[in-house]
């Protein structure tokens, strides 16, 4: 692991690093805060999976998390979206798919599937190496997101339960198998047999194996993509059919953006250091 950058930041340090990656055989990046209490003991872990087109910075510059996890002790972990660098044949031809639009899945087609395993990357490569290099503790570990990354969030943690104790997410792409993000990303990334979509669809899963804990999720109303492509309802209906514990807040007003996502970051690092704690 090669450390890149690090500042000063509300007592502790912003960092950035640099590693050759098993899981998708490029290098990858990931930003990491560490705070102040870092410096003399192991503390939580909480990783954020960013959304389409954003990189391992976006969190970190945009959200404004850093003065709180100082001052609950928080590690802030963010990976990038994808592997790059790659130049697989129209791995960048749009938006939402390919390059920044990894969905935190394992591919099983080509040419996608030696490089597009974000879910093994989040779900194992990377807390393996930040606990076995950086002062995180193995035992305490969460994860959120926004969008495609609380999509992300959200079936990693109900995928591995054990390995994450808290979760949390914000306008999570909640039912992708249903809305044209998620048909179009698992179209490419897993076959046509759409049978085996549902293993990748926090929804599904959330109805046959609930997580051990609580959820947080917060949705804007406001969110130009409600409707088309989040679905916040069909989690709330899993919930309901299978007695997962979900605080689902609907918020008037609140859009897509970063500052929906700061309006309501405290909520959330509180949320999981309460989950954390020792």
């Amino acid at each position: 692991m090669k450390e890149l950058s690090r500042q000063r930041c509300h007592g502790g340090w912003q960092c950035v690093y640099s590693h050759a990656s098993e899981s998708t055989g490029t290098e990858m990046r990931f930003s990491a805060y560490l705070p102040p209490q870092a410096g003399h003991a192991k503390v939580p872990a909480l990783y954020f999976l960013a959304g389409l087109t954003c990189t391992e910075e976006t969190f970190m510059i945009k959200a404004g998390a850093q003065r709180l996890a100082a001052e609950l002790g928080l590690m802030l972990v963010a990976c990038d979206t994808s592997p790059r660098g790659l130049d697989l044949p129209g791995d960048a031809e749009h938006w939402d798919f390919g390059v920044g639009a990894g969905f935190y899945l394992d591919a099983t087609e080509a040419p996608w599937a030696p490089h597009y395993r974000m879910g093994r990357y989040i779900g194992e490569e990377l807390p393996a190496l930040v606990e076995a290099q950086l002062p995180a503790a193995a035992d305490r570990r969460g994860i959120f997101g926004h969008s495609m990354g609380g999509h992300g969030a959200l079936v990693t943690a109900l995928r591995q339960p054990q390995r994450w104790q808290s979760v949390s997410a914000f306008a999570p792409i909640a039912n992708p198998v249903a809305v044209p993000w998620g048909q179009k990303a698992f179209s490419r990334y897993l076959g046509a047999d759409t049978s085996r979509w549902g293993e990748w669809d926090a929804s599904l899963l959330m109805e046959r194996r609930p997580y051990p804990g609580t959820i947080l999720v917060d949705q804007g109303l406001a969110d130009a993509f409600l409707e088309r492509e989040l679905h916040p309802r069909a989690l709330q209906d899993a919930a309901g059919r299978s007695g997962q514990s979900l605080q689902l807040r609907l918020h008037e007003g609140y859009d897509h953006s970063y500052w929906f996502i700061q309006s309501f970051i405290a909520d959330h690092l509180r949320h999981h250091a309460g989950q954390l704690a020792a």
